[in-house]
């Protein structure tokens, strides 16, 4: 595999490593560089890329489980997740804080999932893959993401009722 395959190979998909990388490990740079390891695996094993059916889902198992073993790893106390894809340019100030208030609590309460709901969630809600690939990149079946989207859904959507509602019952 030339160089040029390999780039038309991974570059659609390596921002999706990177969101996943950054969704696992917080900071910016231990994302960079956890995508920077991916590819450069991919790069040594390019001969063998073409035995995987699909290149994307192996790279996002690869890049699950560089960061899960970089969070094992006492080199990853400091880490935690934040999420800050969202940004719209276009809507008054007032709606501008209101969505940034909401998405932070957001950030925060899927912080607080647990990891296998937390990467469902990634996957599936903010990356968009399907079931399928989401079961291949965590090696779960169908019916387990789905128990666990919908588990990680609920506790988001009654964790921002409790915080929007201020005690109103």
């Amino acid at each position: 595999m030339t160089q040029t395959e390999f780039l038309n190979t991974v570059m659609p998909f390596k921002d999706k490593v990177f969101r996943l990388a950054k969704r696992l490990l917080v900071s910016k740079e231990e994302a960079e560089d956890a995508t920077q390891e991916v590819l450069l695996k991919l790069w040594r094993n390019k001969g063998k890329i073409s035995d995987y059916k699909n290149v994307e889902a192996f790279s996002m198992t690869m890049t699950k489980n560089f960061c899960l073993d970089k969070l094992k790893s006492k080199q990853a106390q400091n880490l935690k997740i934040v999420h800050s894809n969202y940004q719209d340019h276009k809507v008054a100030l007032q709606k501008q804080v209101e969505l940034n208030d909401s998405m932070s609590w957001i950030a925060k309460i899927i912080e607080d999932l647990p990891e296998q709901q937390k990467m469902v969630i990634q996957l599936r809600d903010i990356e968009q893959y399907d079931f399928d690939e989401i079961a291949k990149m965590l090696d779960m079946k169908p019916t387990a993401i789905r128990v666990a989207l919908s588990r990680a859904r609920k506790t988001i959507r009654e964790q921002l009722k409790k915080t929007h509602s201020y005690g109103v019952k």
